[in-house]
């Protein structure tokens, strides 16, 4: 799925295909989600989101990982 991501997005918790808060979205800029992720996120799991290992403040979130978008959340599909 190609996620839409806006700016109403913003705030919202990303977790991943067994509801696990992987992060918040810190900002939306120009449609791609920039992610805060949750501190006792996984190096495994940030690799697999192709966010690497570096300390970074946000992440931009690829839309390709996005299973779809609710009130509340962003779910990523199967990673």
């Amino acid at each position: 799925m190609s996620a839409n991501i806006t700016a109403d997005d913003e705030g919202k918790r990303v977790v991943n295909a067994q509801g696990d808060e992987i992060g918040v979205v810190h900002e939306v800029e120009r449609g791609t989600a920039h992610v805060k992720p949750d501190p006792g996120m996984t190096d495994t799991i940030k690799s697999k989101l192709g966010w690497g290992e570096a300390d970074q403040e946000t992440y931009a979130l690829d839309t390709d990982s996005v299973d779809r978008i609710t009130d509340d959340e962003i779910r990523l599909g199967r990673l």
